[in-house]
């Protein structure tokens, strides 16, 4: 298993050294390493069992940063940045020569992020590269929220995770990107489609699936567990339905009274987005280790963080 603290010069060492890296962020954990070192982001593709055609988030802690592996930076860009980062969000910029074609996946745009962890943030102000780091687990599975979802999950193929507790935000960033002046989220995350709008008025959203995606985190079947999910409009129509299975529910804001309770998972009792997206992650890997032949869920408020909790309950959900 991999060793885990809170050493940032050890893994300063390891990541110029073209090693891999488990970072905490806002988000979730990530597998980071070198973004410009081709050899180095071919390992996260390695231990994540990761298609070659599935691109990487870069992460660094300054939009001059930023400007030193990007091009063509649109004012709304500049906008977005001042307001969210660090947070949340990822932006689609136009790369530069410097990046690999591995890291981007051949592809003519860069994701950029500044994330906002006091721990990781630290780390990035020493390192002269950015950090290419998608979620620290098995490609498709449940993405970390702490230093020992990491472990299990990677232990034996990361030198080092650094520790930096729960993750507050709890899914992914929200992506977006631009196009003829026109700002476009191709995933749904972190941070929503509200708040965007405010700063640079409305936006398309287009994170629809694709087997063949142009950003991180668009493939159809994605975070998720190990036995299958079923999502449904009605919990106990659905628990009905499976009769004489052992059903997990995971559920918005109520469980089922004939259900056994640890075989259950409440993301929020009362109902509020924030949290629910804070542990949606964790309970479907609870859930998942539960020994059960299947998971109830159904789709929570479509609104704010609720649209990115959709998202990824409608991935985990998806066959193939």
């Amino acid at each position: 298993m991999a060793e885990i603290g809170q050493d940032i010069q050890q893994a300063k060492a390891l990541l110029e050294a073209g090693e891999l890296v488990a970072i905490p962020t806002e988000t979730v954990y990530g597998l980071a390493a070198n973004g410009l070192n081709a050899k180095a982001a071919a390992k996260i593709f390695e231990a994540k069992n990761r298609p070659s055609f599935d691109p990487l988030i870069c992460h660094t802690n300054s939009m001059e940063k930023v400007e030193s592996f990007t091009t063509n930076i649109p004012n709304k860009a500049y906008a977005l940045a001042e307001k969210f980062w660090p947070g949340p969000m990822t932006m689609l910029l136009d790369r530069a020569p410097i990046v690999p074609d591995l890291t981007v996946s051949g592809l003519g745009r860069v994701g950029v992020r500044i994330p906002d962890h006091e721990l990781t943030l630290s780390l990035l102000e020493q390192l002269d590269f950015p950090l290419a780091a998608p979620s620290a687990n098995p490609f498709g599975y449940i993405s970390p929220t702490t230093a020992a979802h990491v472990n299990d999950q990677l232990g034996g193929k990361i030198n080092y995770i650094i520790d930096g507790g729960h993750s507050e935000v709890g899914i992914e960033s929200t992506i977006i990107g631009f196009e003829n002046d026109e700002a476009i989220i191709y995933r749904l995350g972190g941070l929503s489609v509200e708040e965007i709008e405010d700063v640079i008025g409305p936006v398309k959203i287009n994170a629809h699936s694709s087997s063949n995606p142009a950003a991180p985190g668009m493939l159809k079947s994605h975070y998720a567990p190990s036995c299958p999910v079923i999502l449904g409009e009605e919990l106990k129509a659905m628990a009905q339905q499976y009769a004489g299975k052992k059903v997990g529910v995971l559920g918005f804001d109520y469980g089922l009274e004939n259900i056994p309770a640890e075989d259950q998972f409440v993301l929020s009792v009362r109902g509020d987005l924030n949290e629910a997206a804070t542990r949606l992650f964790m309970g479907l890997r609870y859930l998942d280790g539960q020994n059960l032949d299947l998971i109830i869920t159904t789709l929570v408020p479509d609104e704010g963080l609720g649209r990115g909790i959709n998202d990824r309950l409608k991935r985990s959900a998806a066959k193939g």
